[in-house]
């Protein structure tokens, strides 16, 4: 039974996906249509339109599996090996820096997130 709602879950999310390529359809700005879905998911969560509960279970399992969704561009980079030979230190080193960017960034905000809740507890 969980792993019916943690489907139908995800489907949900995916909804939101598609309603921002309508959205990116409409307002051509550079931004992927999954950026603009998580904005409309992000709205509806702070608007109440949506429950946190919806989406919770689905959202987790996505973000334990995230290293799968990598895998298959991962390989794809491998098979140019050009790239690599021209530009391999300038990959490796943009990559370090984004992952410690995003390390610290991440670490920034589950402090300020925690911080919040401890803020509301007492």
């Amino acid at each position: 039974m969980k792993v019916l709602k943690v489907i139908l879950q995800i489907c949900f999310l995916h909804v939101f996906l598609l309603l921002g390529a309508v959205l990116k359809y409409f307002i051509p700005l550079p931004i992927p249509a999954s950026m603009f879905g998580l904005f409309l998911l992000f709205a509806a969560l702070c608007c109440g339109v949506i429950k946190l509960e919806w989406v919770d279970q689905g959202a987790k399992w996505l973000m334990a599996e995230l290293l799968l969704f990598f895998i298959p561009s991962a390989v794809g980079i491998i098979n140019y090996e050009e790239i690599f030979s021209i530009q391999g230190l300038e990959i490796v080193g943009l990559i370090v820096l984004s992952t410690i960017i995003v390390m610290g960034l991440t670490a920034w905000t589950a402090e300020k997130v925690s911080a919040a809740k401890k803020g509301e507890s007492h």
